[in-house]
């Protein structure tokens, strides 16, 4: 196996870790909430977390399939699963501060201070970089390796 696919497998797991906690979390708000809800972003965490968890397994079967270079798609996992990572602990972030229920509204906030109005937009920008990127060249990297050969 290699090391990208060892790196997805371990992201995947730790993901749906995260998601099968977040959603105890999650629970708890409900159980204790006269309208049974949850804080936006707990639900927002919990699901995301599940979702990365999958999209990482599918990066796992690109990274085998994929016949670039071990580095190269050592870097474009570790690039998407690493804005994965991001994204999903701004949600848990902003579910413990409770401080917004849109991360995107401007101010942006970060619990009680407000971010510089270009933060929020650079780590957007860097955001889709990464993911679409990274996620790009396993991709194409698998599409080359099932349809060459």
């Amino acid at each position: 196996m290699s090391l990208a696919e060892k790196i997805c497998l371990s992201a995947a797991f730790l993901f749906f870790m995260t998601g099968l906690l977040t959603g105890i979390w999650k629970y708890r708000h409900m159980a204790r909430s006269e309208d049974a809800s949850s804080p936006t972003y707990v639900d927002i965490a919990h699901r995301s977390s599940l979702l990365y968890s999958f999209a990482a397994l599918l990066l796992a079967a690109f990274s085998a399939r994929s016949v670039l270079a071990d580095w190269v798609n050592v870097v474009a996992a570790v690039s998407a699963l690493t804005f994965f990572a991001f994204a999903i602990g701004t949600y848990i972030v902003h579910g413990l501060l409770q401080d917004t229920d849109n991360q995107l509204r401007r101010p942006h906030r970060l619990g009680k201070r407000l971010l510089p109005p270009w933060m929020t937009g650079v780590f957007m920008m860097l955001l889709i970089l990464g993911e679409v990127g990274g996620s790009l060249v396993l991709g194409v990297g698998a599409m080359l390796g099932i349809w060459q050969g």
